[in-house]
């Protein structure tokens, strides 16, 4: 399995400047944590006014996602905000409007709006459409219900090219439901093999051996997970939870220690496994799915500068 730094190791250039200056500063960085290290070294921020939040300014978007960092164009502008710093307009990019907050409290309140969230995924397919596979469903859907002219407008493309987009994004997403259905199809066999009364018996030990296992981490005072509550949520409730969660969540539920993650869920190591496998097979292909595009791109890209290469004779005057 590739890593995603592998993927992710070309260092993209970006504008950096404080809130309310109007002197810009150049920076290259491979990931958003490493952008933010380079901001408070470049622009001299006290550390203890760390930790920094970088929006853009071109609008005030809250960038706090590396997939969403990743598909930015290069030279894009950020604003390095600190701790104790509040959002207000300013024209210094332009005439834009930027978004105002009372504190950083409520960001996520703000982004998390309709308009908002549909804008910010467009910008992110903008900058690179093979990211279509890294999406959450929700985030499929989100970008199907939106106004096809509303989103040309958004991307910039004929309302026919925007069309094609919407269709190719609504099958990626009943790709991941017929994936979900043949998933579920098999864990009716086996829920039907259950009650033969082998596999009862063989969960019953599983269950009391995790119950020491449990008393053991309860002892030494570990084993809490440290996955957000949308992410558990996900991996209790959705029969192949796997297909609901973005790329960015497969990654930190394969990192989760499988002792916290059976903690959290109450579930038993063999599940936990079969679920941590799960995810890692699920990001592998997304990650493949990702290299495959660019490769594609690359090679399209070739073969057109090669058949604009010869051109016609001119006729002389």
């Amino acid at each position: 399995m590739e890593s995603s730094e592998e993927i992710t190791g070309t260092l993209k250039p970006c504008l950096l400047r404080r809130n309310r200056s109007r002197e810009h500063h150049g920076a290259a960085a491979s990931s958003l944590e490493e952008l933010k290290r380079k901001a408070c070294d470049i622009l001299e921020i006290d550390k203890s006014l760390e930790p920094i939040t970088l929006v853009l300014a071109e609008d005030g978007t809250i960038v706090d996602d590396e997939d969403y960092f990743l598909c930015l164009p290069s030279n894009t502008k950020f604003v390095a905000l600190t701790c104790n710093e509040t959002w207000t307009y300013s024209n210094t990019d332009g005439g834009t409007a930027w978004l105002s907050q009372e504190s950083f409290e409520s960001r996520d309140e703000v982004d998390s709006s309709v308009g908002c969230r549909w804008k910010n995924l467009a910008r992110q397919l903008k900058g690179d459409f093979s990211s279509i596979v890294l999406l959450a469903e929700e985030d499929l859907q989100v970008l199907i219900d939106v106004p096809c002219s509303d989103l040309a407008q958004e991307l910039s493309q004929s309302p026919e090219k925007t069309q094609d987009l919407q269709n190719t994004l609504q099958q990626v997403l009943d790709q991941r439901e017929e994936a979900r259905q043949s998933r579920q199809l098999l864990q009716l066999y086996l829920q039907a093999l259950e009650k033969e009364g082998s596999i009862l018996a063989k969960q019953a030990e599983s269950e009391a051996t995790l119950d020491e296992k449990m008393d053991e981490v309860d002892s030494r005072g570990v084993g809490h997970s440290t996955l957000s509550s949308h992410v558990l949520t996900v991996l209790k409730e959705k029969s192949c939870p796997e297909l609901s969660l973005s790329s960015q969540d497969l990654e930190l539920v394969t990192k989760e220690p499988p002792e916290a993650l059976a903690r959290a869920l109450s579930w038993d190591p063999e599940k936990v496994e079969a679920v941590r496998g799960a995810c890692e097979q699920q990001l592998t292909l997304r990650l493949q799915q990702v290299q495959s595009l660019n490769s594609l791109h690359n090679i399209s890209a070739r073969k057109n500068s090669l058949t604009e290469e010869p051109g016609s004779p001119k006729r002389a005057k």
